[in-house]
């Protein structure tokens, strides 16, 4: 049995990104970890009946996120930890979601993004020596695509990891990406697919297609710098499963399709890619492989 800990921004990120993976290693038998570094307190809310927890003056969507991800992670069988939470005192989350770069919560003294690089550094450090995984997975320099709290939760992942003894680092570091192919793949897919895998369940008009020029995020890359790939058809169902629990930001259309609140249709595959890399130089360790790498240990 292996030990992962995969390290994410806010709530939602981590089925988006990583279902996958996480449920493939737990019906392995090993035991996944997510460590959230804010409560997702920005998002913005989709079902009618909740859309009061938007900008709510309390930051009450906090804590209805916390609860998401409670119940997401339980469906993934994994086990949930948030940066900088105090259950003595009560405290859900150290640090609060910045919003996207120049929104007024960025500017804010609790965002995360603009939290000491060190002191964040340090608490991941904390649940890296207490959880001592085995394999560590968070997102590229970019974060994935751009958001502030994304790219804060990769420097901070980077910059913990040499503050760990060589006895208790990780013996295997992974940032998530996508191959091009796969991209270009699923667009295709999504403009030729029955319209029927894009229909809403609340009723309302389906999710709008992507347009076929529209850029992709900078961690979709050269498939040649995608070293593992984690492809598992019954993850997938898993995956559909803990996205339905964070029902705030995330419609399951289909078990083919989702969309975020731009309800922008995206394709749900069973497939999801990573780079290994060295923990203290964030070089490729090792090459591409194929599709068939079963996991992030082999």
């Amino acid at each position: 049995m292996a030990r992962l800990l995969f390290v994410h921004a806010h709530p939602d990120d981590e089925t988006l990104t990583c279902g996958v993976a996480m449920a493939h290693h737990v019906a392995r038998g090993d035991e996944v970890h997510v460590l959230t570094c804010t409560l997702g307190e920005e998002g913005e809310v989709i079902p009618a009946d909740l859309t009061h927890l938007e900008g709510h003056p309390d930051d009450a969507l906090g804590p209805h996120r916390h609860a998401e991800l409670t119940e997401a992670l339980a469906r993934l069988g994994a086990t949930m930890h948030v940066l900088g939470a105090d259950p003595a005192t009560g405290r859900l989350s150290r640090f609060r979601d910045s919003g996207m770069a120049g929104s007024p919560a960025a500017s804010r003294p609790d965002a995360f993004a603009g939290a000491d690089l060190d002191e964040v550094a340090a608490l991941v450090a904390d649940v890296l020596r207490s959880v001592r995984p085995d394999v560590v997975v968070t997102y590229d320099e970019h974060g994935g695509y751009g958001h502030p709290d994304h790219v804060r939760t990769h420097d901070a992942v980077r910059r913990a990891l040499p503050l760990l003894e060589e006895s208790e680092r990780p013996e295997r570091t992974f940032e998530i990406l996508t191959p091009v192919s796969w991209a270009r793949a699923d667009r295709s897919w999504l403009l030729e697919a029955d319209p029927a895998t894009r229909a809403r369940p609340d009723g309302l008009p389906p999710l709008v297609l992507p347009a076929r020029t529209d850029p992709f995020p900078p961690s979709v890359v050269a498939d040649e710098r995608v070293t593992h790939v984690v492809e598992d058809a019954a993850a997938r169902r898993v995956k559909n499963d803990a996205l339905r629990a964070h029902a705030t930001q995330v419609i399951v259309a289909s078990e083919d399709v989702h969309a975020l609140s731009n309800l922008i249709a995206a394709r749900t595959t069973a497939r999801e890619g990573f780079r290994r890399v060295d923990p203290l130089t964030w070089q490729t360790v090792g090459g591409a492989v194929a599709a068939s790498e079963p996991g992030l240990l082999a």
